[in-house]
């Protein structure tokens, strides 16, 4: 006759690698949401303002680049730029 094994369940290992997992998981959400709670995000003051100086220097940057780009365009294809009339009042 075969003797089954009557030890409870928290004795076996396996049982605490399978539970190990989503518990650690578990225990990790509460030290984020501890941590979310008790540090609140720092304020921008006036984001919309440096988002505005932030694309003037960007467009000043592309300007300047403008002849070199057209230059170079017009360099691979041999067709020269049309210069550009001055807008009559």
């Amino acid at each position: 006759m075969e003797t089954l094994d009557t030890k409870p369940w928290w004795k076996f290992g396996h049982v605490w690698l399978i539970i190990s997992g989503p518990l650690l998981v578990v225990i990790a959400s509460f030290i984020t949401l501890y941590l979310a709670i008790t540090r609140p995000d720092a304020v921008i003051d006036d984001y919309y303002r440096k988002g505005m100086e932030i694309n003037k220097t960007l467009n000043a940057q592309r300007d300047s680049m403008a002849p070199a780009l057209q230059a170079r365009n017009n360099a691979a294809t041999g067709i020269k730029p049309m210069q550009e009339k001055p807008a009559s009042p």
